[in-house]
Formats: structure tokens, C-alpha cells, sequence
């Protein structure tokens, strides 16, 4: 009776709970029926999110600096004191006109067990809520541009074993039909399959753990994807230019996206065309990866940047893509609480005449400068980031976290 159940499942897997079934079922119901899972484990559900602080990597970076990524470059730390000053004095029309940012809830809901090679494994499934919103400033005032949201699942491989088309939105249609998550007003999105080898070296490092980093890269992944995408159209809306740029936090590498990911936009589009008017600003980096003229590690010109100052802008390459970096203090060091707080790395990608010559040094001072003049509101005892927070960031990030489900809410539809 199972095997011809199971097979009736793979054949046709839309049919094979009839729709009034599934109205009164609830989510962990759906999932053990649909993906002949033994049962779920019912566990203390709780976020995996940790409470955010500025934070050096002192791990392994991909990227090492090659040259100078622009045309003049200065000896040592760029006073831009002045420039602030003036940028302000004049009331010169502000060119930082959009702000893009991603955030995600990610969640450890059940855990779901399956036979394989004739024992039972468990593994965790997580739920995600992803929010990109990004804001526009006119006249001063910040308001709301435009905005994504999913909720989405992250189930072990196992789930769909045989790799049958069709199943994964299908098994979407069906959790959708659940009268438990529309009384929510929820709407998941997406179900991703993580990876359920155990290579050994990521086994030792941290455990079953590496269960949850895999299903917690695969909603971090398509957060990425909804950042590139809301991107996407506002360059196809012709909303970028030189008196319009984009502001996205946090970096503008995409770790783990192949070339044609992104909705079949090659790398070389993605980047280079529709990242030309985008600075990305970090408020977490790696010191190691600054080099001295020797090519020698020095995180130490990093951490005696003086503040209203930048470092020279470095060039280098990952995958395939040239990217300008440099690093702005937007805090004086003795009101932070550690040497890097306050410190936040920019960068861009290079195109044109920028692959070989780097940008030029004149637009690196000004943007920079208008990147500093981003200091001030701070977000002070309502943000543990606040030192390295621009606070139309911090603006577009409450935004975002205002969208979601409450966790409880959420959560109780497993």
C-alpha cells in the first residue's frame, strides 16, 4: 500500500492531496504526506537570528587588493573634512538618492526524519521571511520606493529525492491552500533543497549544525536574488544615473550565484551595466585583505584612519568582475568601542575605462564625501551598529523589519 502510494505521489504529485483535504491540515501535515518523510519532530521552534553587531572577519577572503583602483592615487589617509563642509555650506543637491536593503528571519520549525540507506536521518527544517525594500530621499524626506517579501522553506534534499518537475511548486500551491497560514495572511514563496552530504571537513568545523548553514544559505541566496532583481528595475525604469545613485548595504559580491542565476542576466549585464550608478556600503569587513606596497597584510592603516578621512581605493578582481574598495571613519575612534567601529568599506564596480585606470579621484573625494555627510542622525541606543550605520539605511532596514509576520504569529502555523 505504500509503494503504490508513493508512486501515485511521483506520477502526479498536485493530485495527490485533494484540495478540501488540505484546507484543514496543517503545514507539517503537507510536508510528511508529500514528501514521504517517516514524521517530524516537534523541538523548541525559535529564530536562528543573532542580535546584530559590527563584526571583522578575521577569516579567509577571496579577494586580495592587485594596484591602485584610481587615477590619483594620495600616498596615505585623504583628509575630506573640507569637502564635508562644503558639500553642507552650499546645500549642493544630494546625488545618494536610493537606498537598498535586504533582511531576513530565519527560523528552525521542526525537524523531519527519512529513511535513508535503510536507517532513519533527521534533519531541520527552517522557514525564512525575507524583506528588500528600497527608499527614496526628495526634498530631504525619505519615503517608501518599492518593496519585496517572501516566506519561504528550506527542507533537506531528501524531500524531493528523485528531482520530479513540478514538485517544489506544487508543494508551494498546497501549503497555500492551508486555512491555518491564509488566516495569517501568509503566502510562502518558495521551497528550497539543501544539500544533505556530510563532507567531512565542514562535519568537524561545526557539526550537525552545517545542516542549518546549508538551509540558512539557500534563504540568504534568494534574499540576494530579490536585492539583484529590485536593482534590475530600477535600471530598467532608467531611475539611476549620475545625479541618482544607489546606496545598497553590505557588499556587492554575490557568493554562491552562478553566472545566468539571476532570471538569465549574464554576470557581465548584472554587473557591469546595472551596478554603474550603485556604491556598496559595508559596515562589516576583513582588515586582513588591506595591503601594504610590499603586498604585505597592514590592517593597521585601517585602524588609524583618522576620522572624515578615507584610504587610497584599491583594485581587485572576483569572479571575473574588477571592483574599486576603500575604507571612510564616520566616527571619531574614542567615542566607539572598538578601533573599526565606525569604519565602513565602499565599494564599486568598475566598468568602462574604470577596468584598466580605475575611477577617477575627483568622483571617489565627492561621493565620499557625501558618504560622511550620511553620518548624522545616529541611531545611538536603538541600534547596536550605530557607529557604522548611515542612517538612511538604518531608515530603509526599520522599514523592512516593520513588514514582517511576528515570530509568533509565524511561527504557530507550524
Amino acid at each position: 500500500m505504500r509503494e503504490k502510494r508513493h508512486k501515485h505521489r511521483i506520477s502526479n504529485p498536485v493530485q495527490y492531496l485533494k484540495r478540501g483535504e488540505i484546507v484543514s491540515m496543517r503545514v507539517k501535515d503537507v510536508l510528511i504526506k508529500e514528501t514521504g518523510a517517516k514524521r517530524m519532530f516537534p523541538g523548541q521552534r525559535h529564530s536562528l537570528d543573532t542580535v546584530e553587531r559590527p563584526t571583522i572577519d578575521y577569516g579567509r577572503d577571496g579577494a586580495t587588493w592587485e594596484k591602485s583602483g584610481e587615477t590619483e592615487p594620495p600616498k596615505s589617509h585623504r583628509d575630506l573634512s573640507a569637502r564635508c563642509a562644503q558639500l553642507k555650506r552650499y546645500d549642493v543637491a544630494d546625488s545618494l538618492v536610493y537606498f537598498l536593503d535586504g533582511s531576513r528571519h530565519i527560523y528552525k520549525v521542526d525537524d523531519i526524519a527519512f529513511s535513508k540507506n535503510k536507517r532513519i536521518s533527521v534533519y531541520p527544517v527552517l522557514a525564512g521571511q525575507i524583506g528588500v525594500g528600497c527608499c527614496k530621499r526628495s526634498n530631504r524626506v525619505m519615503k517608501k520606493h518599492r518593496f519585496s517579501f517572501e516566506c519561504v522553506l528550506a527542507l533537506p534534499d531528501l524531500a524531493d529525492a528523485d528531482g520530479r518537475a513540478g514538485f517544489s511548486s506544487a508543494l508551494v500551491q498546497k501549503l497555500n491552500e492551508i486555512e491555518a497560514v491564509q488566516r495569517r495572511g501568509i503566502h510562502f514563496g518558495h521551497i528550497f533543497f539543501y544539500d544533505t552530504s556530510k563532507p567531512s571537513d565542514e562535519w568537524k568545523q561545526i557539526g550537525r549544525n552545517f545542516y542549518e548553514s546549508r538551509g540558512t544559505s539557500k534563504i540568504q541566496d534568494r534574499m540576494i536574488w530579490l536585492e539583484q532583481e529590485m536593482v534590475r528595475n530600477l535600471v530598467k525604469e532608467h531611475l539611476l544615473d549620475q545625479d541618482h545613485y544607489l546606496i545598497k548595504d553590505g557588499s556587492l559580491e554575490y557568493r554562491g550565484l552562478k553566472r545566468g542565476d539571476a532570471a538569465g542576466v549574464t554576470a557581465e549585464m548584472l554587473h557591469q551595466e546595472q551596478y554603474e550608478w550603485v556604491l556598496g556600503v559595508s559596515k562589516n569587513f576583513n582588515p586582513e585583505v588591506c595591503k601594504d606596497q610590499n603586498g604585505k597584510s597592514n590592517p593597521g592603516f585601517i585602524a588609524e584612519l583618522p576620522f572624515c578621512h578615507r584610504t587610497p581605493a584599491a583594485m581587485y578582481e572576483w569572479s571575473g568582475v574588477r571592483y574599486a574598495v576603500w575604507y571612510l571613519r564616520l566616527r571619531e575612534a574614542e567615542r566607539t568601542r572598538s578601533i573599526f567601529d565606525g569604519v565602513v568599506k565602499v565599494k564599486k564596480i568598475l566598468v568602462g575605462d574604470e577596468v584598466e585606470k580605475g575611477m577617477d579621484t575627483e568622483r571617489i573625494d565627492d561621493l565620499s564625501a557625501r558618504i560622511l555627510n550620511e553620518r548624522n542622525p545616529v541611531c545611538y541606543g536603538s541600534d547596536l551598529r550605530w557607529a557604522n550605520h548611515l542612517y538612511p539605511i538604518y531608515l530603509t532596514e526599520q522599514f523592512i523589519k516593520a513588514r514582517y509576520i511576528p515570530n509568533e504569529s509565524f511561527l504557530q502555523m507550524f
